[in-house]
């Protein structure tokens, strides 16, 4: 059974000892699927649990001004963990405890003393504790003490580079799906449950499925070509305007609203996915509504043509 705990400090979690694995784990891209594998093996091999450790808010989202964008949204994430073989998620609440915390203190508190730890594996360059001052020689140290293993795989390169939440990031801001997809080895989606908006756009003939982004800085704004997942038995195609409504309302919240096309029905509430195809635009804000409507007409025909040849081509690489 999965199970998930937020605090750092509390009574043993894994008496019978367990493998855990450290990192931001944000995207969930090709270099973590195989952190979370390879602690995954080793947990089955020793008959303990695999306990994946990360922290919300993410540590350079606590420190850094302006606030970092984000890939995946904290249920998205443990969800992303479990499927991945975690059977215990740390999403740990990172404060200004926290950061104060030394990496000795991490060790003993959460990795020892909470998790029993056999063995701890991380990524390339790992940093914890105080001001960073802890890193994989820390963690080997301190098993050495204690009576763990620490490693670190091996960097998971994709055409000479590392794979990484940064390159994502990139490849989303320039609209290159292409490498996103690759780097994350699925193609880039949004999930989450339907809300109630203003329904103007049902009122302009272009009604929506909106979803909220948990206050959090997205990794890409503007107007997509989209397919909705838990809609149907097949993703449903779709544009999409992600950001915050300059011409109706100005927001600061980014908004991510989906017009599936031909579609009748009620969403609200529903969980649902918003894949990624192509970037169109920009956001813009128009003179007046009826600008925003013709241009609204222009990206669905727009986003229609590019899914309809995206299938085809689908289709013709897999028959």
């Amino acid at each position: 059974m999965n199970r998930l705990f937020r605090d750092f400090q509390g009574g043993p979690t894994c008496p019978q000892g367990s493998v855990a694995c450290i990192g931001a784990f944000d995207g969930l891209h090709l270099g973590h699927q195989a952190l979370l594998r390879h602690a995954a093996a080793r947990a089955r091999a020793l008959g303990v649990p695999m306990t994946a450790l990360s922290f919300e808010p993410l540590p350079r989202e606590f420190f850094a001004r302006p606030v970092p964008p984000r890939l995946l949204l904290p249920r998205a994430r443990v969800l992303g963990l479990w499927e991945l073989g975690a059977d215990v998620v740390g999403l740990l609440r990172f404060n200004a405890r926290m950061a104060a915390t030394s990496a000795e203190s991490f060790v003993h508190d959460l990795l020892v003393e909470r998790l029993r730890v056999r063995e701890v594996w991380v990524g390339p360059g790992f940093r914890f504790g105080r001001q960073r001052g802890g890193d994989l020689v820390t963690l080997q140290r301190q098993g050495r003490q204690h009576g763990f293993e620490a490693g670190e795989i091996e960097p998971v390169l994709l055409d000479g580079e590392r794979v990484s939440s940064t390159r994502i990031r990139a490849a989303l801001r320039d609209g290159d799906f292409a490498t996103a997809t690759r780097l994350l080895g699925r193609p880039y989606a949004i999930g989450g449950h339907v809300v109630r908006g203003a329904q103007l756009g049902r009122s302009l003939g272009f009604p929506t499925a909106n979803l909220r982004f948990g206050g959090k800085v997205p990794a890409l704004s503007g107007v997509f070509a989209t397919r909705v997942h838990g809609v149907g038995p097949e993703p449903w195609p779709s544009v999409s305007s992600f950001g915050t409504r300059p011409t109706v309302q100005g927001s600061n919240e980014p908004l991510l609203e989906a017009h599936l096309f031909d579609f009748e029905g009620d969403l609200y509430g529903r969980r649902i996915e918003v894949e990624f195809v192509a970037r169109l635009r920009d956001e813009l804000k128009f003179d007046d509504l009826p600008a925003l409507v013709a241009q609204m007409h222009l990206d669905a025909r727009q986003a229609r043509d590019i899914l309809r040849n995206d299938t085809a081509t689908r289709t013709r690489a897999y028959a």
